[in-house]
């Protein structure tokens, strides 16, 4: 999960509780501090790190959480990564942002690459930046670079989506949102920027906090930051469905069913998988994609 690596960041990102990962063994939760940076990549190199620890003891790695872009940067060997990067190129790009105000990179993209340009959000300025960098490097798009070099996969992995109804979606995100704020988000953040100087790029943008931070800086009130965060929410709950539903490999169930079935489905396809002649290579593993998970 993309947020939930911050140490003290626990209200809106819904980390398991002690119980839980006394059970269970959880990996890449609480390893970094919230005024650092924590990118694709670093997740990548460190969760390979897991999965290869947890595979060397005989264990099946399960990979659980919601960010399309984390999940698909560890399954899959994208040529794109071998594209370098410029520094010069992205620090102009940072401060022609600040010059010119929000809104000013996503506008560029979206001349270049509309395809990149829907699927980030303004905010996410590192993604679009790199996607800018692309171009400028290479001459071609993202989104051409992805549809033209096909990823391979890295591991033998088994994708599986939890389904939900998009009303019913939406409904326990309200729900959700007002919980995370009943149980002190507000206090939670307000914490976070006494012991830190400042919250880092990636985690300012979670979802909650990016919006209690603009609430702690006098911009709005407390009912309206509580509705922004639903209306946001619910806009990534979308972009998140749409993601993983362009993903050829991943088999939908549906949340509802009783946990002993959704079981018993991941055990047939797994040994179906286990037994293809097709599969990629590399280690076993199940990887369980939630769509929507934090709801």
């Amino acid at each position: 999960d993309s947020m939930a690596v911050y140490r003290g960041m626990d209200i809106g990102t819904d980390k398991p509780g002690g119980s839980a990962r006394t059970r269970v063994p959880h990996h890449l939760v609480d390893i970094v501090d919230p005024d650092q940076d924590f990118s694709a990549g670093d997740f990548k190199a460190r969760a390979k790190a897991a999965i290869g620890d947890v595979s060397s003891r005989g264990r099946l790695p399960l990979v659980v959480g919601g960010t399309a872009l984390y999940v698909r940067s560890l399954l899959y060997d994208y040529p794109l990564a071998k594209v370098g990067s410029d520094p010069d190129l992205r620090a102009s790009l940072e401060e022609r942002e600040i010059r010119e105000g929000a809104g000013t990179l996503h506008r560029m993209l979206e001349s270049i690459d509309p395809d990149s340009s829907a699927r980030l959000h303004q905010n996410d300025l590192r993604r679009i930046i790199r996607a800018i960098e692309v171009h400028r490097l290479t001459g071609t798009t993202m989104t051409r670079w992805r549809e033209s070099t096909p990823p391979e996969m890295s591991y033998r992995a088994l994708l599986v989506g939890l389904w939900r109804p998009r009303e019913e979606i939406y409904r326990r995100i309200d729900t959700r949102v007002e919980r995370m704020f009943e149980e002190g988000l507000v206090d939670e953040v307000r914490q976070l920027l006494e012991t830190y100087p400042g919250l880092g790029r990636t985690a300012s943008q979670a979802l909650g906090y990016r919006e209690v931070l603009t609430y702690l800086a006098g911009e709005i009130d407390l009912g309206y930051c509580v509705e922004l965060t639903k209306a946001n929410t619910r806009k990534f709950a979308k972009r998140q469905l749409m993601w993983f539903r362009g993903e050829p490999q991943l088999r939908w169930v549906d949340a509802a069913a009783a946990p002993e079935r959704v079981s018993e489905l991941i055990g047939i396809w797994s040994m179906n998988l286990q037994n293809s002649s097709h599969c990629p290579g590399g280690i076993g593993g199940v990887s369980s994609n939630t769509a929507s998970k934090r709801q």
